[in-house]
């Protein structure tokens, strides 16, 4: 068995039984197109198990977590059906692993965005909805010891996602300007802005729909687009409750059992 599977069949079990693995960088000389290979074989495996793709997620939007990580680059992920947790009450905790969240905004399209030469206007017209979007990430890497190609083999580190309930129009959302704030059991664990994600959600949101499509897998109709932090991410621990405030949109929770 070569290196990729067998990293690709270590996460995958992780993923099913909630079992963390040592960091993986070091025997595929952290590098970044075998990280994918992985990740495209852990993506090949789930979807194999009846899981169905319904978006991307971007990673590492934050500048200073790409210096923490020694990149110059964001990352991205799968997201699929069963990670969707939007109005499923609580979330157990027995199907998380080392959780943390974060305070995003997400993007639904309403076409396919296939050329890879495509322009900012181009992605703007194709989304069709903002809505709120706390991220709950995860690593199956052992206490998160974690470098470029470990979080990128581990599917960008995704684990489950909340949708708020209220969707506007892009162009009723200053998506640079945004000021978003997280609450954690009533206290505000984490504040930030648009800008503090690639200076604007929406570059995030063009470098993935660019990439995607150079690689031959374009993003679709109907898929739904997590585009990266805008504040500080957060410990979960049981028995918590979140608050996201994103300014214009009805608040968004989520709580954890």
């Amino acid at each position: 068995m070569s290196a990729i599977d067998q990293h690709a069949n270590d996460l995958f079990e992780a993923l099913r039984n909630g079992r963390t693995v040592a960091p993986l960088r070091d025997s595929i000389n952290n590098d970044i197109p075998t990280a994918y290979a992985i990740q495209d074989k852990v993506v090949a495996l789930r979807l194999a198990a009846g899981e169905r793709i319904v978006g991307k997620k971007i990673g590492l939007t934050s500048p200073a977590v790409q210096a923490q990580l020694g990149v110059d680059q964001p990352d991205y992920g799968v997201l699929f059906d069963t990670m969707d947790r939007t109005g499923k009450g609580p979330v157990p905790m027995e199907l998380l692993m080392q959780p943390k969240v974060e305070g995003e905004l997400a993007f639904v399209l309403g076409k396919d965005l296939k050329d890879p030469e495509m322009d900012l206007e181009t992605l703007k017209s194709a989304i069709v909805a903002v809505q709120p979007a706390i991220e709950i990430v995860g690593s199956r890497v052992e206490n998160w010891n974690i470098k470029i190609s470990d979080t990128i083999a581990d599917n960008a580190s995704g684990s489950h996602y909340v949708l708020g309930n209220q969707t506007k129009p892009l162009a009723e959302v200053a998506t640079s300007a945004i000021e978003m704030t997280l609450l954690k059991n009533g206290v505000v664990a984490s504040q930030g802005t648009g800008k503090a994600c690639m200076g604007d959600p929406l570059n995030a949101a063009l470098w993935l729909a660019q990439t995607m499509a150079q690689m031959g897998r374009p993003l679709l109709k109907g898929e739904v687009l997590l585009s990266g932090a805008l504040g500080p991410m957060v410990p979960v621990e049981h028995g918590d409750a979140f608050e996201l405030r994103l300014e214009g949109f009805k608040s968004t929770m989520v709580s954890f059992e």
